[in-house]
């Protein structure tokens, strides 16, 4: 064995205590980067394969009523490949043993094609039982999410409300859909009270009354083919019959939401494992400039031996990539554990025909190449100058440091601060970017923990206003189709009503500039108090008579600011086109809405004041009795029942967030721990021979400790309130990535998420302190004396 791998060996045995902690580091680095990245391949590969076996569309367009003749004409459009046209509807779904009624969306199946293997787009995959059977009884397949959920299985039987009709629907089997891969009512994962129903297609048109028609067109694209000019071919030959708005498939709301957080994988699998690889960098650096400081004359030996500069400077980084070599094989077996937890709550969300964890090769070669760059760059800046002495310099001891007085007594303040205070201010003063460095590293395991404790708190903003100060009522209810104001009215003598607010949705294209949006617009009583509009800053806003008021989303991608006249068109009934006055832009959390006081919206829509929908205030007292009335109503569609949809809501937000936020906090509390313990190891390192002097001439252990520990004691402190701004900085960064064009995420941090953050992370110090303070008991004072400084 060579003399220098021995001398490796030896100095990997002497630091092994720093070897593990910064290894530990670098472990946790590289498993955030390699694991979330897995994940991010393993969802991408599923949903791409899912999306390809199951044929899902590249353009779907919504529409209220349309002629199935017109299939000729959308297939002929230019670049359209393949089209499918369906019957949807929502209806509710009385499940047994449930008071609630949940909503179901049912959609209609070509059985013929289906029993023949030829499905066409939008394939579904057959999970248990078997396909429906055209004739008998009706007969239906659920989203297999939506069964588990509710514990439903082939042979089960429920009643559905179609089109005003009670029916009993014998539940065959369950499948999963690439259309809803994410099935969602609202936005929120809800598989308690949302499922997509499928039953026979001919069944479903004379149900509905859609003989002939279809409401839902899903189209393939050639190969190549750009999609922009498609949805504005199909909106234009779908316009005469109320059409919504054709979308690809990048804003399909299941799709959406699925690339969406693929997004925010990408972002947390760089942002942070990028500030665990820095620190890893920054305590190598400060580990081995000591250990070459201290190897000067072994240095100046080797040289003197014939061994080149090169030579040397490789051994260093061979120490250095050690570490990181320790790292990465920790990192990698740890990378697999968190990527296969995380996959197993991503399961638990998104439904694909499978979903296997994968780690790519290129993944691994990339967290090799990373933590090895690290290791070397933190190397390199330590021995670059060492290395370059010769023999006769190297065997000289280092320049002794330039004293000069510290800042406190030029300022005269000296006489005010203790020798131990004072012995602590020099120190920090002759070493200044050490300890910047180490306050900053220490700051970053605080911006860690409040980065992931904080989602906590956003939840529980988003859930507070959206739940609370939006939607005050307790149930949202829709209509098959629009009546008059009073007819809502009557909602009120429903058992358990104490309020009941009108209010209407109505798909709208709205254009600035040449700039057009589809989205939807809200139009609500001027009095309005159970559903109404919530200004993140200001709260709740009174929607004037006159005038459009636009989400602050939707005024960005729009450009429009107050004062602005754009031009609403309405989709459905009237088709109306108007132009409307911007009054006023509040920042909302989610889409790109627009929002009126009701009777302007009636007027300008000039479709009578018919609406859709009404919130209701319910006596929780009633619940069971307002329950049972609402199902005997053939008139209401759909129904949102907001506590049980806040009890799903936490049930896998909540909980999913609170295992990500103790991951990260454990990342914390190890990145602390490896900052802090090597800071005062090498402190204790430099300065035994000043701390054994003051032991030979009468302090105490304890007074010796304080002295060495005071100054990681002062730079931890500091830390705190820094690692407080950074953590602020941090978590709003990081939603600024992940923020899309619907979604403005909340950066909502509670004083108690600062405060357990600094108290985390202090504890953390503490307790490296107090293992190094060990080591100080057990210095040899003849031996430390010896040593030549």
């Amino acid at each position: 064995m060579k003399a220098l791998h021995i001398k490796l060996w030896r100095d990997l045995t002497r630091l092994r205590a720093q070897v593990a902690t910064i290894a530990m580091v670098v472990a946790i680095g590289v498993a955030g980067f390699v694991g979330m990245f897995s994940v991010h391949e393993s969802l991408q590969g599923s949903r791409d394969a899912f999306y390809r076996d199951n044929r899902l569309a590249d353009v779907f367009a919504n529409v209220k009523r349309a002629p199935v003749h017109l299939r000729e004409r959308l297939a002929a459009l230019p670049g359209v490949a393949e089209v499918k046209l369906d019957v949807v509807f929502d209806a509710q779904i009385d499940l047994p043993g449930v008071l609630p009624p949940v909503t179901g969306r049912f959609i209609g199946l070509d059985l013929s094609r289906v029993h023949a293997g030829r499905q066409g787009l939008n394939a579904l995959t057959l999970k248990r039982g078997r396909w429906p059977e055209r004739d008998g009884a009706l007969e239906a397949l659920v989203s297999d999410r939506f069964a588990a959920a509710r514990g439903l299985n082939p042979g089960d039987t429920v009643h559905a409300i179609l089109n005003g009709k009670r029916e009993a629907v014998h539940l065959v089997g369950t499948a999963a859909s690439p259309e809803y891969v994410f099935a969602s009512q609202g936005g929120a994962p809800d598989d308690t009270s949302f499922g997509i129903w499928w039953i026979d297609g001919a069944r479903m048109t004379q149900a509905f009354d859609m003989q002939g028609a279809f409401n839902l067109a899903s189209l393939r694209l050639d190969a190549g083919a750009p999609v922009a000019p498609v949805l504005l071919r199909v909106d234009r030959l779908l316009e005469p019959y109320g059409a919504i708005g054709s979308v690809g498939r990048d804003k399909q709301l299941s799709a959406k939401i699925v690339s969406d957080e693929l997004a925010q994988l990408k972002v947390m699998g760089t942002v942070l494992p990028a500030i665990f690889l820095a620190v890893a960098m920054f305590i190598l650096n400060v580990v081995l400039s000591r250990q070459v400081a201290t190897q000067r004359s072994q240095i100046a030996a080797l040289k003197a031996l014939g061994y080149r500069d090169g030579a040397i400077a490789w051994h260093y980084i061979q120490l250095a990539l050690a570490i990181a070599g320790l790292g990465l094989l920790v990192g990698l077996a740890l990378s697999e554990a968190i990527g296969r937890g995380m996959l197993l709550l991503y399961d638990e969300v998104f439904r694909f025909n499978g979903l296997r964890y994968v780690t790519t090769v290129w993944l691994v070669v990339a967290s090799v190449f990373i933590a090895c760059a690290a290791a070397a760059a933190g190397t390199w800046t330590a021995i670059r100058a060492v290395v370059r002495l010769s023999p006769a310099q190297a065997m000289q001891p280092p320049s002794p440091p330039s004293y000069q007085r510290t800042l406190a007594e030029r300022l005269g303040l000296g006489r005010w601060v203790s020798t131990g205070a004072m012995m602590v201010i020099r120190n920090v003063e002759r070493r200044p970017l050490r300890a910047a460095f180490t306050v900053t590293g220490i700051a970053l395991a605080v911006a860690l923990q409040i980065s992931g404790a904080f989602w906590l708190d956003a939840i529980a903003h988003i859930v507070d206003v959206q739940f609370r100060q939006v939607q005050q009522g307790d149930v949202l209810v829709n209509f098959r189709r629009p009546v008059p104001v009073g007819v809502v009215q009557d909602l009120q003598r429903l058992p358990g009503v104490i309020d009941a607010e009108p209010y209407r949705t109505e798909p709208v294209r709205v254009g600035l500039g040449g700039r057009t949006v589809d989205t939807a617009l809200l139009g609500f009583r001027g009095d309005a108090r159970l559903m109404r509009v919530v200004d993140e800053q200001r709260g709740a806003v009174a929607l004037p008579a006159h005038g459009v008021v636009l989400s602050a989303l939707l005024a960005r991608e729009l450009g429009a600011r107050v004062g602005d006249r754009v031009e609403l068109q309405f989709r459905l009934w009237s088709q109306t086109r108007v132009p409307v006055v911007v009054v006023d832009v509040v920042h909302t959390m989610f889409g790109q809405q627009l929002y009126m006081n009701l009777d302007a919206m009636n007027r300008i829509a000039r479709d009578g004041d018919g609406v859709a929908d009404a919130a209701l205030q319910v006596d929780p007292l009633a619940m069971d009795a307002f329950w049972g009335a609402v199902k005997a109503a053939p008139m209401i569609n759909s129904v949102f029942d907001k506590a049980g949809s806040m009890a799903a809501f936490d049930k896998t937000t909540s909980r999913n967030m609170g295992i990500f936020s103790g991951i990260l906090t454990l990342f914390a509390v190890a990145m602390a721990v490896g900052i802090i313990y090597n800071a005062a190891r090498i402190s204790l390192s430099e300065r035994a021979w000043e701390l054994a002097s003051l032991r030979v001439l009468g302090m105490t252990r304890a007074e010796v400790s304080v002295l060495l520990l005071a100054e990681l004691g002062a730079e931890l402190l500091l830390a705190l309130p820094v690692g407080g701004l950074a953590g602020w900085g941090l978590a709003s960064l990081m939603m600024r990535l992940m923020s899309s064009d619907s979604i403005d995420f909340p950066v909502v941090i509670e004083p108690s998420t600062y405060a357990s953050a600094a108290l985390i992370v202090l504890a953390a110090g503490v307790a490296s302190a107090l293992l190094v303070r060990r080591k100080i008991d057990q210095l040899d004072l003849v031996s430390v004396l010896k040593v030549r400084e």
